[in-house]
């Protein structure tokens, strides 16, 4: 993260039980605001700017899937079928990409730990997938392959090791879920008697694994555009009923809607999104809220373009990070305003209990927040 204007960042690792949270304050003093047992809040030290240390991963891929399993560990999953991991911090990649997978999109990668993971491809028909291994990459096993040509499946999330869901865009009027009981080696089409119809032209963003993720053991949102209004779905029962929710951002076009959210808990969420086409606007790239997506709250200062990617920064309440092609926004008080950090380009981010940052994007980029 570079210094932009009068601007300055601080992200304090505490110690003792406390968290990591982010702070933009002037020139001259980082401010270090703690949270948990033993905290000192307001705390001013002095020191070197943490920031995104882009790594080598020797590939020009676009991963737009990303799973950050600990400040060491990550998984990064994109174009032509490539399949990254790392186990040192990003110093060195090893490429445990599919065989004969280059001609898939990989979109969206979840990891339970350094050997075992989930891979969603995305596509038409037959080219919507899930790929999974257990030995780190050494082995994939193809575990569910679409054969509806009128299916095309966006996102993954788990709850924990065993249950997890893919949402894919509607089929006969109605978003579809898959549903998984067992780690993804076997996959069933969800019934879709509690899910609310799809509005004219609604769909899905396949654009940083982040249109559907879960909280907690039972729920779930999914995010929409492409339709008149922008909307959020979310479930309390791992997808077997839904309620959906108009949000503030951006819609009225295909290219315009909710790319991506976050949830610290089952009440408390982002939501960023806008208009991903680069010669368009999006001055309402993000909305908040704090009844788990029953309505939402229009940012007072949204990030200045569109993005594709949320992540709460660890054990923070108020603290999060939006990624774009056109940079990263950092936001101190839930959402309701934030502040340009770096200008890079990256489609998705990801952070661990440990206090890792992960962020992906085009060109091979990969990026870990260093301090």
């Amino acid at each position: 993260m570079r210094t932009t204007g009068n601007t300055r960042r601080l992200m304090a690792l505490v110690t003792g039980g406390a968290a990591l949270v982010a702070v933009l304050v002037a020139p001259g003093a980082y401010a270090a605001q703690t949270e948990g047992p033993g905290a000192v809040s307001g705390e001013v030290t002095r020191g070197l700017l943490p920031g995104w240390k882009l790594t080598d991963t020797g590939t020009d891929a676009r991963f737009r899937g990303l799973a950050a399993v600990s400040r060491t560990t990550a998984w990064a999953a994109g174009s032509k079928g490539t399949v990254l991991r790392t186990g040192d911090g990003g110093r060195t990649w090893r490429d445990v990409s599919p065989p004969g997978a280059a001609d898939l999109e990989l979109r969206d990668i979840e990891a339970f730990d350094g050997r075992r993971a989930v891979a969603l491809a995305i596509g038409e028909g037959e080219a919507s997938r899930v790929l999974r291994t257990e030995d780190g990459g050494a082995t994939w096993t193809e575990s569910f392959r679409n054969t509806d040509p009128r299916a095309f499946f966006n996102c993954l999330t788990f709850f924990d090791s065993r249950h997890g869901l893919a949402a894919g865009d509607p089929v006969d009027g109605k978003f579809r879920i898959l549903s998984t009981a067992d780690g993804g080696r076997s996959w069933r089409v969800l019934p879709d008697a509690g899910m609310p119809a799809a509005l004219p032209g609604e769909a899905g963003f396949a654009a940083s694994g982040q249109c559907l993720v879960s909280s907690g053991a039972k729920d779930v949102w999914l995010t929409t555009g492409g339709a008149e209004t922008a909307r959020v779905l979310h479930s309390g029962d791992r997808g077997l009923t839904w309620t959906a929710s108009a949000s503030t951002l951006p819609a009225g076009d295909p290219a315009r809607g909710v790319f991506a959210v976050a949830f610290r808990d089952r009440g408390h969420g982002i939501a960023v999104g806008g208009d991903y086409r680069p010669d368009q606007a999006s001055p309402q790239a993000a909305a908040v809220t704090g009844d788990g997506g029953r309505t939402w709250r229009q940012s007072a200062t949204p990030p200045p373009a569109y993005r594709s990617g949320v992540t709460w920064l660890p054990y923070s309440r108020t603290a999060a990070l939006a990624v774009g092609p056109t940079g990263t926004d950092l936001t101190l008080n839930g959402g309701r305003t934030w502040h340009t950090v770096d200008s890079g380009s990256y489609d998705t981010v990801d952070c661990t209990p440990d206090l890792g940052c992960w962020a992906a994007g085009e060109k091979g980029r990969v990026a870990r927040l260093g301090f």
